[in-house]
């Protein structure tokens, strides 16, 4: 009897939980609905709003955001290209014959003058050489002039003194020669500039075309950069230039455009124009990348903030602030009437339509907009993740009831809404 009662009680237990979560789905899930945003579910009073309706897809709570207005600015057209630095001058310091080095005459880094000697190969045996030819030269100018003095007095025949003559000349010549050999020894700075680091030391063995030394004119450097043969029309020498590095960050170098190439690479379609800048200090290097800018003109245009654009794959996007139809969603209001009718005092509801733009330049953090939006509008200026395709808004420091339209019934003047 005991156990028959048990399961009775348990019974009506469960029954008694059924009642309680259907009168809880009957009566308390709507309000909960309504408190999220959503229409109530079987209101009495007035029909539900139907999906999708003046809210859309992104309908729901309002959210606070801030806004700025497309504002004419100045925009540079700037062609930007990567591009290798180059010394005004630059050689490598060779020999043009194999010898032992006699003297290095110079010191990695140090700035020399055009005409200094920078290294002496070893030279005894031009030396001799020199020495035997300038005897020769002597004996032969000797010989010459005793035949002269015969000749003079009748005692020589012509044709000697001739002879006497060319061969003096041909002494001569071999002592040029020999000199010209000897100076091969002597390698010096064909301009002036700065040495390189260098291993030279007395006692190398030097080939021709082996590399002694690097000399490079810093004064000013080159910059050759290619330039797509779109904008040939636009380029000329003299056209204004600059350039800057990574190695310097915030300093830039100006310059000018000193020649373009006369041939298009037709594996690239570019022409290769050739950059010219001051170096004080000789900090730019041969060698180094450098972002050259070149400005082809100015022009006004719409731009917005970068933060206020939307990228998805090619398409641009923008939120513009638009009126959407009904009361603005004034925060809580009283608890007598369903969402989107408290706050009787707002304007009409503000809602963000999502606007497909054309993009052009960008500058100092804002992007040109060639296309999508008016002067004056409205445009979400961050916080783009947090909105939806009209979805109810509201602009941050607006008065009124959280989103009424400036200048809208209970609403003062707005302070703060475009940054």
């Amino acid at each position: 009897m005991l156990r028959r009662h048990a399961f009775l009680v348990g019974a009506l237990a469960l029954l008694l939980l059924m009642a309680a979560a259907g009168v809880w789905k009957l009566f308390l899930a709507p309000d909960e609905a309504e408190a999220q945003g959503g229409p109530p579910a079987g209101a009495s009073g007035g029909a539900a709003r139907p999906a999708g309706g003046a809210g859309g897809a992104g309908a729901g709570r309002a959210v606070t955001v801030r806004v700025a207005l497309p504002q004419p600015q100045t925009f540079e057209d700037r062609l930007e290209a990567l591009g290798q630095a180059k010394a005004r001058r630059s050689v490598t310091i060779t020999s043009d014959t194999t010898e032992l080095i006699a003297r290095v005459l110079f010191t990695s880094g140090q700035r020399v003058r055009q005409g200094q000697t920078l290294v002496e190969l070893k030279a005894e045996e031009q030396g001799a050489d020199v020495a035997r030819a300038q005897a020769a030269l002597g004996q032969a100018q000797r010989d010459l002039q005793r035949y002269v003095q015969l000749d003079r007095r009748g005692f020589a025949p012509r044709a000697e003194v001739e002879n006497r003559r060319a061969a003096a000349a041909e002494a001569q010549a071999t002592l040029r020669a020999v000199q010209a050999r000897a100076q091969d020894r002597l390698i010096r700075a064909p301009f002036g500039g700065t040495i390189g680091l260098s291993d030279a030391a007395p006692g190398q063995l030097v080939n021709p075309g082996a590399a002694i030394a690097t000399l490079d004119d810093l004064s000013s450097v080159h910059v050759d950069f290619p330039v797509p043969e779109r904008y040939l029309g636009g380029l000329r020498a003299g056209l204004p230039v600059e350039a800057v590095s990574d190695a310097f960050p915030g300093r830039t170098l100006r310059g000018t455009i000193s020649r373009i190439d006369t041939r298009v690479d037709p594996a690239t379609r570019a022409v290769t124009a050739r950059a010219e800048f001051a170096n004080p200090g000789e900090r730019i290097k041969p060698g180094m990348l450098l972002r050259v800018g070149v400005v082809q003109g100015a022009r006004q245009a719409l731009a917005v903030p970068e933060s206020a654009v939307l990228f998805e794959g090619d398409q641009a996007f923008v939120y513009a602030v638009a009126p959407g139809g009904g009361a603005t969603g004034g925060g809580e209001g009283g608890p007598g009437g369903p969402a989107g009718s408290r706050g009787a005092g707002g304007g009409p509801r503000l809602v963000a339509q999502r606007r497909p733009v054309e993009t052009g330049a960008r500058q100092t953090g804002r992007v040109e907009i060639v296309s999508g939006v008016r002067a004056g509008e409205r445009i979400v200026a961050d916080g783009l993740n947090r909105v939806n395709p009209n979805q109810p808004v509201r602009i941050a420091g607006a008065g009124g009831g959280g989103g009424g339209a400036p200048g809208g019934a209970g609403s003062g003047p707005s302070r703060g809404a475009v940054r």
